[in-house]
């Protein structure tokens, strides 16, 4: 009979198309994952993959046997899932996906809590702003920041995010504020080139506006324009949970709150299916308890608020998932 890591190497190698790529997300050597899917060809006396200069790709009877495969390792999943939770725990690998920035500062010390809470929970975190496939490289789920297009994956909304315009106390006594958007191109802008998007867009009146914005200083990375902005180098246009230590210290103040900047989403994305698994049920419910609402991390929202000034249209409090596709990054993250 085959043996599940075989099973789990065919597929991972029929997934990415070499055996190099499944090794590399298996964590085993390619030599390993080779071996472990010839000896899976020679129990069933058939070739499930194509082997060419090109790459690999499943046979016909691999595509079979991957589809049939996949659901047996669902069902036992779902069965281990469910001894489990009957024994008040939640066990298993948790291969999860977050944010550089976001994910460091807010997540990490949720996931410490799952740690500490479910002794059985392994963890297998990866921080990186880089949007991961998370089918092709077998994640259980992902914590993303943008907006979503729609696809076969799941996601569940968990928080506002919104982003401000942000200059240090030595650079507005030097230079004033903007008393609007528009006045922007007569400063120094610090611009973000970890994203397509160049604009800046500001709710002006009834309208969306797009203003782009000029200066010398470009970085992919919101730290590094976060420094430059406290050092009076330019205005910067950040996430709030990014900046809110340097915003609550006095680092760096807000400017033009009266055009509100674009909400974008906090969401956790899955890949397509029914079943939840435990592991990621826990991860989604603490994130839901600990973030939703007013986010602690945006000192900016809360002075919006506390001025009577409303976003563009209320908050969607809707808990169910739906139908989405990864998103696309629009500010560091």
């Amino acid at each position: 009979m085959a043996e599940l890591d075989d099973i789990r190497s065919f597929i991972a190698v029929a997934e990415t198309g070499g055996f190099g790529r499944a090794a590399q997300i298996l964590g085993l050597s390619k030599s390993i994952v080779s071996r472990r899917v010839s000896k899976l060809e020679e129990e069933l006396g058939a070739r499930l993959l194509s082997r060419t200069t090109r790459g690999v790709s499943p046979t016909e009877a691999g595509i079979e046997f991957k589809a049939r495969s996949e659901r047996v390792l669902a069902e036992l999943e779902e069965a281990r899932e469910a001894v489990a939770q009957q024994a008040g725990g939640v066990a298993g690998r948790l291969r999860l996906s977050m944010p550089l920035t976001f994910g460091s500062r807010h997540v990490a010390p949720l996931l410490r809590e799952l740690a500490l809470a479910y002794p059985r929970l392994e963890l297998d975190v990866h921080a990186s702003d880089r949007l991961v496939d998370l089918i092709g490289e077998r994640f259980d789920a992902a914590i993303r920041i943008g907006t979503l297009k729609d696809s076969s994956l799941v996601a569940r909304r968990i928080a506002p995010v919104h982003a401000s315009i942000l200059g240090s106390p030595a650079y507005f006594a030097r230079h004033g504020h903007p008393a609007t958007p528009h006045d922007l191109a007569r400063h120094e802008c610090l611009l973000y080139t970890g994203s397509t998007e160049q604009e800046w867009t500001f709710r002006i009146g009834k309208r969306w506006v797009g203003i782009r914005p000029a200066g010398r200083l470009r970085s992919d990375s919101g730290e590094t324009l976060l420094d430059w902005a406290e050092a009076g180098l330019g205005l910067v246009a950040l996430p709030n949970f990014l900046a809110s230590d340097a915003i609550r210290s006095g680092r760096v103040l807000h400017t033009l709150l009266d055009y509100p900047m674009p909400t974008q989403g906090l969401h956790v994305v899955r890949p397509p299916g029914a079943f939840v698994p435990g592991k990621v049920r826990v991860l989604i419910d603490l994130l839901v308890e600990r973030f939703s609402g007013t986010p602690y991390w945006d000192p900016c929202q809360i002075a919006m608020q506390q001025r009577g000034i409303s976003l563009e249209a209320p908050w969607d409090r809707d808990d169910e998932p739906r139908q989405t596709a990864e998103e696309s990054e629009h500010q560091p993250a």
